[in-house]
C-alpha cells in the first residue's frame, strides 16, 4: 500500500502495560454490542466517553504515565468492517478521551490485512489471526518518535491487538505504549 509502513514483526516489542474501566460482562456487554453494531437505536456515544474517562482520571497509575505530549491513537477497523458500519467506536472514544484529557489525537494505524474476528479464538489463535495487520502511515512516523502512546480499544480480551499495535509503534520510535479499553474480558 502506498504511503504505508510495512508491517513488522513485534515479537522483540511489548507494550507497557493495560487499563480498563469495566468488566465486560452483563449490563456492559449490552451497552457495547448496542454501540457497536445498533447505533441507531440510541446514541450512548457520550455515556461511554464519560465512563471510560472517569475509569481513567481515577487511576493514579494511568496519570503517572500521561504527558503534555502524549498522544491518544484508536486501533482501526478493517476496511470491510470500517464500510459495514460507518465508523470506528474505539476512534470515537479515543477523540472523546483525548478532547476530556485534553491530550492529541493521531489516527496513524491502519489495518493492511484482513483478519477474521478474534470472538471465539483463544489466546494464541488470536496473536496469530493479529500478526502483521496493522501498519503505521509512513508520514506519521515523526510524530510518534520519543512519544508516549496510549492505544483505545473498546474490547480487550487477550490483550493481542494491542500488543500487535504497540510493537508497530515501539518498532517506528514510540517511547512507550499503553493500552486503554472501556472494558475487558474476563
Amino acid at each position: 500500500m502506498q504511503g504505508m509502513t510495512h508491517p513488522v514483526c513485534t515479537t522483540k516489542y511489548s507494550i507497557d502495560g493495560i487499563f480498563s474501566c469495566l468488566v465486560y460482562t452483563g449490563i456492559v456487554k449490552r451497552l457495547l454490542f448496542v454501540f457497536k453494531f445498533q447505533p441507531h437505536i440510541t446514541d450512548i456515544r457520550g455515556v461511554l466517553i464519560d465512563l471510560f474517562y472517569e475509569g481513567f482520571i481515577q487511576s493514579e497509575a494511568f496519570y503517572r504515565h500521561v504527558s503534555k505530549d502524549a498522544l491518544i491513537m484508536p486501533i482501526p477497523l478493517s476496511g470491510a468492517k470500517f464500510r459495514s458500519r460507518g465508523y470506528n467506536q474505539a476512534a470515537l472514544l479515543a477523540k472523546g478521551v483525548a478532547k476530556k484529557t485534553q491530550l492529541h489525537f493521531l489516527d496513524g494505524l491502519k489495518r493492511v490485512k484482513h483478519t477474521e474476528s478474534q470472538v471465539g479464538k483463544d489466546r494464541e489463535e488470536r496473536k496469530r489471526n493479529i500478526r502483521g495487520a496493522l501498519s503505521l502511515q509512513k508520514k506519521l512516523e515523526p510524530f510518534i518518535q520519543g512519544k508516549t502512546v496510549f492505544l483505545v480499544d473498546d474490547i480487550v480480551t487477550s490483550g493481542a491487538t494491542l500488543r500487535e499495535a504497540a510493537g508497530v509503534l515501539k518498532h517506528y520510535g514510540a517511547k512507550k505504549v499503553f493500552g486503554l479499553a472501556l472494558a475487558h474480558g474476563q
